[in-house]
């Protein structure tokens, strides 16, 4: 066990405390990198001298980019020894999320290395220090005094607007929450921690104050489990054999992935004492199966929390748990880690009832201060509270509901199920969430479909109703969008059933391995979905085809939808032929041209005729197909109106160019202006349409 951690009043304190007590004892190892704690401190307390010099001093902040490694430890430490808060930061993010965060958070210098140092010089106007290149320090450092209630680092997390915000997390919020940890987790210094997050996660902080704070040895894969998807998952049990861990968190998607490896090669990951999961909803089954293959040896957690209350709130001990009808459509997190309060509010912002759902609310220690320099948005999610003990709770946005035993259900994350609802009462928030969530649960129910999700869709303006997906067993039947639907139907009360059901390979993923909105496909029409009818053959009643995705009468739907469209276009088209002559007098007229030109030209003429005609027809029917691109409506209008003109303005303007005068100035420069000009907005709204991505967001 650790050495007396009360008179640690920072986080650097505590390493140090490890350092003291056992100075040749493994801290941090990744592949056959390691350096023991009399290491880990030294090179901290160098590297906090360089920074200093560099002008990093307490109360500013220093952007952390390092790859994976051992050298990223010895940077946050050295940071906060400064008395400055870390912000960290993944070297390899998109430009677009570096910049950002960069920007927002304002760092006095970044500290990387030298293969990162040009594109993140580039990115902020910060000085660069790169661990592997920075000369000494010429003056002896003296650590400067470093309060509980100074900023430790700054978790950017996603916020309503889509974009990351930075919660500002002090050090008395992270030690209370090593202690709960500690208690919990039961973690003692012969534990081997496995850290498979990323930098940029505050589960990455999360692990590394459990480890050193415990005098535990902190293993780092070499591989990123949450940012390479092109990882094979069968490097994890065996680096966690070998490395001899005891105890690991990985986030739901990779637990999943884990469960399924496991179970399909028979092997355990032997030593594990303590597996926790994290970061997305956990189904009871899930847990249930993981904790089978384990074995009663190894504990397996849900924990539930957000990085603005310090990681983890709650977590749930499934040993001891029995299977039940229904576990495959709840998921239970449990009871508050020691120093934390859990609420779940109703409608007025009070406690509600047990069994009652409402929004999940946060006290206790773990509260971070609030989003840097955004009072509006700390104000709106940070809220006074009479009846908590220390008057203060964090809003979650998610749903869920305490059970009579005290037991924490999490029901769905509002942004997730509903996407941004500023102007929804809270009791309609929560309603729709739980009925997405029931739906949810009854579709992953069923035999075939691996994993799903229900969500509210824009299926076109003012039409917002439940769409599921699902990921399908392999071989699974029955597993069609029309068929999950009537199984939906038939299981849920009237009128909740979701519009459609789309069969998807994978449900798409954020950088941070939760589920991404903004990435969901749109339902087909529902004529592409349903079954074929009844074909009539030799007995009344008997079938062909159906029930497949995409099958059916939809096929015979989309074709007669297509011949009209055509007919349509020819409609117009001639329309605009017949029209020609008597709008543009002599605009066609062909006298002295010989062939085989006129012939051309009257091709041309075709042509603008026929790009009349589609350009009429998509205007009446073309909005929803580019409303189904998943582009903010206002683009998806502008583009709309920008492709009809592209396509109707060849007929009018040609035709009003042919039969001006050369020297008609005035009216060849109100022709300009009339149909050159918006061809080229065209053409840059489309430019947009096309470049268009969701804002950056880390989910």
């Amino acid at each position: 066990m650790s050495v007396d951690t009360e008179r640690a009043r920072t986080l650097h304190e505590l390493v140090e405390q490890q350092a003291r007590r056992a100075p040749a004892a493994v801290a941090v190892r990744c592949g056959e990198r390691e350096l023991t704690y009399g290491e880990l401190d030294g090179r901290a307390q160098r590297l906090a001298a360089v920074l200093a010099e560099h002008g990093l001093a307490p109360g500013g902040r220093a952007a952390v980019a390092l790859g994976r490694g051992t050298e990223v430890y010895v940077a946050v430490l050295a940071v906060l020894k400064t008395g400055a808060a870390y912000v960290p930061l993944e070297p390899s993010a998109p430009d677009a999320l570096l910049r950002h965060v960069l920007a927002d958070a304002s760092p006095d210098v970044v500290v990387t290395e030298e293969v990162h140092r040009v594109r993140l010089a580039d990115a902020s106007g910060a000085a660069p220090v790169c661990v592997d290149t920075a000369a000494p320090a010429v003056a002896p450092f003296e650590p400067p005094e470093v309060a509980p209630q100074d900023a430790a680092c700054v978790f950017y997390t996603s916020g309503s607007t889509g974009l990351p915000v930075g919660a500002l997390v002090e050090h008395r919020n992270l030690l209370a929450a090593y202690e709960g940890w500690r208690e919990v987790y039961g973690l003692a210094a012969e534990d081997r921690i496995l850290q498979t997050a990323s930098l940029e996660f505050d589960v990455f902080t999360a692990d590394w104050v459990r480890a050193l704070g415990t005098g535990a040895t902190l293993v780092v894969t070499p591989f990123n489990l949450t940012l390479d998807r092109t990882v094979d998952l069968g490097a994890l049990p065996a680096l966690v054999t070998a490395e001899r861990i005891t105890v690991l968190e990985l986030n739901v998607r990779t637990a999943r992935r884990l469960t399924a490896l496991l179970a399909e090669t028979g092997e355990g990951l032997p030593g594990v004492r303590l597996l926790t999961v994290g970061a997305e909803k956990w189904y009871l089954d899930e847990q249930l199966g993981l904790q089978r293959l384990l074995g009663e040896r190894a504990r397996v957690l849900n924990v539930y929390g957000l990085a603005e209350a310090t990681v983890d709130s709650t977590y749930f001990d499934v040993r001891g748990t029995a299977a039940a009808d229904g576990a495959e459509r709840v998921s239970l997190v449990g009871r508050p880690f020691p120093g934390t309060r859990v609420y779940v509010l109703g409608p007025d912002g009070t406690p509600a009832e047990p069994g009652t759902a409402g929004e999940i609310a946060i006290g206790g220690s773990g509260l971070t201060r609030g989003y840097l320099d955004r009072p509006e948005e700390t104000g709106r999610r940070f809220v006074r509270a009479d009846f908590d003990p220390d008057g203060r709770l964090l809003l979650t946005g998610d749903v869920g509901r305490l059970r009579p035993d005290g037991v924490l259900e999490f029901v769905g994350r509002a942004a997730n199920a509903l996407g941004p609802v500023p102007q929804a009462r809270k009791s309609s928030v929560v309603s729709r969430v739980v009925a997405a969530a029931r739906a949810e649960g009854v579709l992953r129910s069923h035999p075939a479909v691996r994993e799903a999700a229900v969500v509210e869709v824009d299926l076109r303006p003012g039409q917002r109703r439940l769409v599921g997906y699902a990921v399908a067993e392999p071989g699974g039947e029955g597993a069609d969008g029309w068929s999950l639907s009537q199984h939906l139907a038939a299981e849920l009360p009237a009128g909740e059933a979701p519009a459609a059901v789309v069969p998807v390979s994978e449900l798409p993923r954020t950088r941070a391995g939760k589920l991404d909105r903004a990435a969901l496909p749109l339902p087909a029409p529902p004529e592409h979905t349903a079954p074929r009818p009844a074909a009539r053959s030799g007995k009344a009643g008997s079938r062909k085809g159906g029930g497949k995705a995409g099958g059916g009468s939809g096929g015979d739907s989309a074709f007669t939808n297509g011949c009209a469209a055509v007919l349509c276009v020819l409609v117009f088209a001639g329309g605009a032929w017949v029209t020609t002559d008597i709008l543009f007098p002599g605009s066609t007229d062909l006298t002295g041209v010989p062939a085989p030109y006129s012939d051309f030209f009257r091709l041309l003429y075709l042509c603008e005729n026929l790009a009349f005609g589609a350009g009429f027809v998509y205007f009446c029917i073309g909005l929803d197909a580019v409303r189904r691109l998943g582009r903010p409506e206002r683009l998806s209008v502008l583009a709309h109106l920008a492709i009809t003109w592209l396509l109707v303005n060849w007929w009018p303007q040609d035709n009003l160019y042919r039969i001006t005068r050369a020297t008609d100035w005035p009216r060849e420069t109100a022709l300009v202006f009339a149909f050159n000009i918006p061809l080229m907005l065209a053409a840059l709204v489309l430019v947009r349409f096309v470049v268009w991505r969701p804002p950056v967001g880390k989910g």
